[in-house]
């Protein structure tokens, strides 16, 4: 079916008026949950959100939607509707078969078509009301064994709807669910063929691609409207799955100019959004970076948990390359993430030791530790990054566990909440509700 009404019909006649914040968000995107990592780019909800702290198959159960296709995607929420990336197999062969790949590789080659899809839900009820099939291909690498096709998120300025599927191009779907415009940016070859997971970044009028991979790298921005490119950097990278974070002039101390910041092994580095100019770099990372950056409008807080540990907090207002110099806030080599993104939640940092299910939590400002290593009871691995709301930490497991912690000096477990499915998606949290997927199966949960 055709995904007609994809946002919902009371901003239909608000869109050709659709203004945007002072520091680039589109207006309302506070009481949503827009993009991958939410309103603050932190895994923050919005103030005043009072999601519930417990839940199971039976207990604050809204309702349960079964999600087709392979997809490690997180939801995104507008209003009164949902949307999900996927890939579903049609089950048929190409006309020509697809050449495999070389070398190592944990999982089988695809062999048969598959549909990428951007899907429309109903908040209220969980129906799947609308779907538009972006591209059907046979994915051109097996990815990892543990993860899917699709894990980008989608992003909306209230406008329209992104869909970033990698190699298959970026799409911009309207309000009837039409493709406005797509980009096609050539075929990644991701490290050890473990697949691709990076999602662009929006600001204002921009949409920022990122494209660390085993081949040529570069990161573009393109006018979110038209999909015309702006600039496009040159990088020299290993495979990243880092989503950018954009920084706005208004969010720290110095500088007018926005930050587009990408973490990475050689160098995080930060560009102004306008030109493409590199404006500062800072090496000292470990192999395999994921987590997205994130930042208390003084420093920004880059971290990678993949043969090795570093967690390095940069000024904002620094500029050229300072690697190693006293610039540099401070930084720590004993835990940090590798899959999971951290959570900043009111000046503290929460993040899992590599995908294992040991907590360290961080004063931001200074580093020192709050938890240097807490072990969580009831999880195994961690690959869903961390979430906040109303004083509580939300922490999901592979093993369908999620904990939630009292946030405090002294974080204590107030809750353990089981599913039967996976945990790989971040939770999502706006108003008084709680989006999960766990397995197959979108949850949304309520008090």
């Amino acid at each position: 079916m055709s995904l007609r009404l994809i946002l919902p019909s009371a901003l239909i006649a608000l869109l050709a008026t659709t203004a945007l914040a002072a520091d680039g968000l589109p207006d309302g995107a506070g009481d949503n949950w827009h993009r991958w990592r939410g309103p603050n780019g932190d895994g923050t909800a919005a103030e005043g959100a009072t999601p519930p702290i417990r839940w199971s198959e039976t207990e604050n159960v809204k309702w349960k939607t079964k999600i087709p296709g392979s997809s490690y995607a997180t939801p995104i929420v507008w209003e009164d509707r949902i949307y999900m990336l996927t890939a579903v197999d049609t089950g048929r062969k190409p006309s020509r078969p697809v050449k495999p790949v070389s070398g190592y590789q944990s999982a089988a080659m695809p062999t048969t078509l598959f549909d990428f899809k951007v899907l429309a839900l109903d908040r209220n009820s969980g129906e799947i009301i609308g779907e538009t099939v972006c591209t059907t291909q046979v994915p051109h690498e097996p990815g990892h064994k543990s993860t899917a096709y699709v894990a980008s998120s989608a992003i909306t300025d209230g406008e329209h709807v992104y869909a970033f599927f990698g190699s298959r191009g970026l799409y911009c779907l309207d309000t009837r669910g039409e493709i406005v415009w797509k980009k096609d940016f050539g075929k990644q070859e991701t490290r050890a063929a473990f697949g691709e997971g990076a999602t662009p970044a929006l600001y204002g009028d921009t949409i920022v691609v990122p494209w660390d991979h085993e081949g040529p790298d570069f990161i573009a921005a393109l006018d979110a409207k038209t999909g015309e490119e702006k600039w496009r950097v040159n990088r020299d990278e290993q495979t990243t799955w880092v989503t950018p974070l954009i920084v706005p002039p208004s969010n720290y101390k110095s500088g007018d100019r926005v930050q587009v910041i990408m973490n990475a092994s050689n160098r995080t580095r930060s560009y102004d959004l306008a030109t493409g100019e590199e404006i500062w770099e800072c090496g000292g990372q470990a192999s395999n970076p994921i987590a997205t950056p994130v930042t208390d409008g003084e420093n920004v807080y880059c971290m990678t948990g993949y043969r090795g540990y570093a967690v390095v907090a940069i000024p904002l207002d620094s500029k050229g390359d300072i690697t190693g110099s006293e610039q540099i806030a401070w930084s720590e080599t004993y835990s940090a993430p590798y899959v999971s993104s951290p959570v900043l939640y009111e000046g503290t940092l929460y993040f899992p030791k590599s995908r294992d299910a040991i907590l360290t939590v961080l004063n931001a400002r200074t580093g020192v530790p709050i938890v240097r290593q807490m072990r969580l009871p009831g999880l195994d691995t961690t690959y869903a990054s961390l979430a906040a709301a109303n004083g509580h930490i939300y922490i999901p497991g592979r093993n369908g566990t999620t904990l939630v912690l009292k946030h405090g000096d002294r974080p204590q477990i107030v809750a353990e909440n089981n599913l039967p499915g996976g945990i790989d998606a971040s939770p999502v949290i706006v108003g008084k509700q709680l989006f999960l997927k766990a397995g197959a199966d979108l949850y949304c949960f309520e008090d």
